[in-house]
């Protein structure tokens, strides 16, 4: 028996997941994203209107994921699984229940560390070796719900967020092709997170992103790299001015008028941009 499936997105690393899903001959029975002009500033944000139209989807563009219209035509289209990938709201039980087996999210930490948000920055701000990709059964906690299945990305200490977000998008890709014929099939079993090995990651902030004279080369660092593109970037204020930094190295003893004093050497802006 056909499943229908559904996908809701408005983010880079869904469309990958969309075009992987009709690059190995899979089928999608509707399209969510918000509306155009909501989200623009959103790291990474797509529009779905041409791969719609190239696969003849029907395209729901919405304000919430819980709106009664999504709803509608989850019902309308008889959903069986709606993936909900990129996307900043919280479903809520009513659409979680309306597709006949459930909804699937992905986060790229190895849950159940690093429940939360930003956590491509995060990663690289920790220092962690390893981190990665979960696909998992959304249920109404953040990030709490049964795992279908996971994929590790290994970070040394030169990954960026521009090599990290691509990495993790790589894995998502990785995810929808290993898991997409066992969800089609309902072949699927899903373990139950370890709540005992939980953690919670806070949102971030563009503002976040300041470096401090006090910080150390380590978290100066680290923080360049953390918050480079896609993300606002790293910046420090002097003087009235704003120096916007998208790559640095460390140095303990270097001066010149592109560093800035820490509290054990200098940051040396290389890619940085005066606002």
């Amino acid at each position: 028996m056909k499943r229908r499936i559904a996908f809701a997105t408005c983010v880079q690393l869904g469309l990958s997941c969309i075009e992987e899903i009709y690059r190995i001959g899979g089928n999608l029975d509707l399209l969510i994203t918000l509306k155009d002009e909501k989200a623009k500033k959103k790291s990474g944000r797509i529009y779905l209107d041409d791969i719609a139209i190239q696969h003849g989807a029907p395209l729901l563009k919405i304000d919430n994921i819980n709106d009664p219209d999504v709803l509608t035509a989850l019902i309308e289209h008889k959903i069986d699984w709606l993936f909900i990938i990129g996307w900043s709201q919280i479903a809520k039980k009513e659409v979680l229940e309306t597709p006949t087996y459930g909804c699937i999210g992905m986060h790229p930490t190895l849950l159940p560390v690093g429940r939360g948000r930003a956590s491509i920055p995060w990663a690289i701000i920790k220092g962690l070796k390893e981190t990665g990709v979960t696909m998992f059964k959304l249920d109404e906690g953040v990030d709490t719900g049964d795992i279908i299945g996971q994929g590790v990305i290994t970070l040394d200490g030169n990954t960026t967020a521009t090599e990290l977000y691509r990495k993790v998008d790589e894995m998502h890709i990785t995810l929808i092709s290993r898991y997409w014929n066992d969800i089609v099939n309902n072949n699927i079993t899903p373990t139950k997170q370890d709540e005992y090995k939980a953690t919670e990651w806070p949102g971030r902030k563009p503002e976040d992103g300041e470096i401090l004279n006090s910080m150390s080369m380590e978290e100066a660092d680290r923080l360049v790299r953390a918050v480079t593109r896609p993300y606002p970037g790293a910046f420090y204020k002097e003087e009235g001015k704003t120096l916007r930094i998208w790559s640095a190295k460390v140095e303990e003893n270097y001066y010149n008028k592109n560093s800035i004093k820490l509290s054990d050497g200098y940051l040396i802006s290389l890619d940085y941009e005066i606002e």
